[in-house]
């Protein structure tokens, strides 16, 4: 047996020494009898660094843990709300609760807004107790598809709670079939993908079902629906479910307690009656409900997914009459003189900008003849910037590559209004100064960030800038860039993928809450990496791109941080050619010229 092992041993003989010296009177109270609930709680406060102020070491866990409850000496509840990691459990938080096998009458686990980064253990079905009946992970950071593994074996559950976190993927349909017994469920505020599955409406027992803002997409099924009379609400708003509403559906949203379908595209007549309960139906198709979508809006929806679409449709815009046909009198005059107007105005120009270049070329040939002679003999006489630029390879800083159209991947525009829920407040991120960052979802669940840039916020080309700068290559440390939707005059469209950790100025202002939920501070050893990151964008930008570039608007808030706070550095439409001899702006010539 290794040291370590001894160690854990005698740390064991020591509390159930300690638990067999209490008085019978905290005996009689729930005193901790059984060593494989000990070692499970042990192993539970090692891997999730748990502090032990909280779980103290030496102490009857029934009697002086926080969050552990206890029934004729064994555990059957654990709840982490409220509890903290220590300092150095906070610096790797992962979702690793195998401690959980050894509590075999555990009947609820409760972590609600407790951190575990990670993917849900695929080993939770099977190595949970048979009595288990309640499971809340909600607001927990947990990543990634729901194995069918980890639901099978709760055939006794009653209560789950997966709302608020990061999990994608398809629900596994055959594995919530299996929770006969189940009366609440809440998947709301995820990322799946694909349609909610039939076999949730057929669970008998089910009393709450919320799965709204979870991406869901697919109609109502035409049968199938079991809810018992003790359904009380329903909640499926902000989801992508389209279609009617079948008769069993309109009976039963009659009368639950709080029925929400808002935010939805389902068509056709509603024909609900609010029954006295709180029945909300806003933003969808219907024809007999107020506060629907527009008809434009719905059509297009149907006819992006092939779906015929039972509302009226939009009638085409009236063609204008055409115009009275102009009498032809002087029209062949009218056409000469404008081709004569327009042929002295170009042979104005040519001429102007020949006189232009030949009177550049003659003060800098006498400004480098006037360096030549000043300078000492050994040292040879340098090389216009311009000419050195051109040499190289790069272009004037005012000439935007033709080709900026081809970085990064064409996205159309209803893809990723989908993916925005059309642009809605609710997906906002923040009012940017070149344009309006949105949080979306793409239809392969890559999470994304989508600017919108319309007249409305800055100009309309201030996208170049942004699709120039890329064009030179996509840099590591720069904002990872995906692509672009630049079919619209009025609005364009730039997609970037998804950055964990926020930008620095949140990192910075961090509150321990939010340390709590997954998200770890900035320790020494962090900040000289994000420092370091971020010096090695602008070397980028200053010395790999030609010509040099500047970035003038460096603050905390346009450092991004990835999931290893690798700096992404933003703002980038802010960027623009260093201005030196060689990269001079046309109004700083033509004042130098003028001198």
């Amino acid at each position: 047996m290794t040291r370590a092992a001894r160690g854990l041993w005698a740390l064991l003989l020591v509390a159930l020494v300690a638990a067999a010296a209490a008085p019978r009177a905290v005996r009689a109270q729930g005193a901790l009898t059984s060593r494989s609930d000990l070692v499970g709680l042990y192993a539970l406060r090692g891997s999730l660094g748990l502090r032990a102020r909280d779980w103290p070491r030496r102490a009857d866990p029934c009697v002086a843990w926080v969050g552990v409850g206890c029934r004729a000496g064994r555990v059957v509840s654990l709840s982490l709300v409220g509890l903290r990691r220590t300092r150095l459990g906070r610096l790797a938080p992962r979702f690793d609760v195998d401690g959980l096998r050894n509590l075999t009458r555990l009947e609820t686990f409760d972590a609600a807004g407790f951190g575990l980064p990670g993917s849900i253990p695929a080993w939770l079905g099977d190595g949970l107790a048979p009595t288990f009946r309640s499971l809340d992970i909600s607001a927990c950071a947990v990543t990634g598809e729901i194995p069918a593994s980890a639901l099978s074996g709760l055939g006794n559950l009653t209560t789950l709670n997966l709302a608020g976190n990061r999990l994608s993927g398809q629900l596994p349909a055959d594995a919530l079939k299996g929770l006969t017994r189940l009366t609440t469920l809440n998947l709301s505020g995820n990322a799946f993908s694909g349609a909610l599955p039939d076999a949730v409406w057929a669970l008998p027992g089910l009393s709450v079902l919320d799965v709204s803002r979870a991406n869901l997409t697919g109609a109502l099924p035409a049968a199938g629906l079991a809810l018992s009379a003790s359904a009380q609400v329903v909640d499926l708003s902000g989801n992508f479910f389209y279609g009617g509403v079948p008769d069993p559906f309109r009976r039963l949203f009659g009368r639950l307690a709080q029925t929400n379908i808002s935010g939805n595209y389902f068509d056709g007549k509603l024909g609900v009656a609010d029954g006295g309960g709180n029945f909300s139906s806003e933003l969808n198709c219907f024809l007999d409900a107020p506060g629907q979508r527009t008809q434009a809006d719905c059509q297009q929806f149907y006819a992006m997914r092939g779906l015929p679409y039972n509302g009226p449709v939009t009638p085409p815009a009236p063609q204008p009459a055409p115009a009275p046909a102009r009498k032809k009198k002087h029209k062949n005059l009218k056409y000469i003189l404008i081709g004569a107007i327009v042929g002295g105005l170009l042979l104005v120009a040519v001429v102007a900008g020949i006189v232009f270049c030949f009177v550049c070329s003659g003060r800098r040939t006498r400004r480098n003849v006037q360096r030549e002679s000043e300078a000492p003999a050994s040292t040879p006489s340098r090389v216009p910037a311009t000419s050195a630029a051109a040499a190289a390879g790069g272009t004037p800083p005012s000439a935007l590559s033709a080709n900026t159209a081809k970085v990064g991947d064409s996205f159309a525009y209803d893809h990723l209004a989908n993916a925005t829920s059309g642009f809605g407040e609710e997906r906002l991120i923040k009012h940017g100064h070149s344009g309006d960052l949105y949080h979306g979802v793409l239809q392969d669940g890559t999470a994304v960030v989508v600017k919108k840039i319309t007249a409305r916020v800055a100009r309309k080309d201030a996208y170049l800038a942004e699709l120039d700068l890329f064009a030179k290559g996509l840099h590591e440390r720069l904002v990872p860039f995906l692509g672009h939707c630049l079919d619209d005059e009025e609005e364009k469209v730039l997609v970037y993928r998804f950055v964990r950790n926020g930008d620095l100025s949140s990192a910075l202002h961090r509150k321990s809450r939010e340390e709590d939920e997954g998200m770890q501070s900035l320790d020494w050893i962090k900040r000289l990496k994000i420092a370091t990151g971020v010096a090695e964008a602008l070397c980028y930008l200053h010395h790999e791109c030609t010509p040099p570039m500047v970035h003038r608007d460096v603050q905390a808030s346009s450092v991004l941080l990835d999931d290893k706070f690798d700096v992404r550095l933003g703002s980038l439409s802010e960027v623009c050619p260093q201005e030196g001899e060689g990269h001079q702006n046309v109004i700083t010539k033509l004042l130098r010229f003028s001198s």
